[in-house]
């Protein structure tokens, strides 16, 4: 979010919004990801409610290696 945006109210009304839509829709939860150093966001997303699931690692296969062209470890 741009500086001059923080601290309007605008992230915490678009995470309502969201939450009121998983509600209407039936749906279970939300998800996403946040950097391990981004612990402004973090705290904000706890204040919310969220808390991390330390039993899941993201994992990711870039486009070398999807060609076969990546290195393999």
């Amino acid at each position: 979010m741009l500086e001059e945006y923080r601290g309007r109210g605008v992230a915490g009304a678009l995470m309502r919004r969201l939450g009121e839509i998983v509600t209407e829709r039936g749906w279970g939860r939300m998800e996403w990801a946040v950097l391990n150093w981004n612990t402004p966001a973090q705290s904000f997303y706890r204040d919310q409610g969220a808390r991390p699931l330390d039993q899941w690692t993201l994992w990711r296969i870039d486009a070398d290696a999807l060609r076969g062209t990546g290195a393999k470890r």
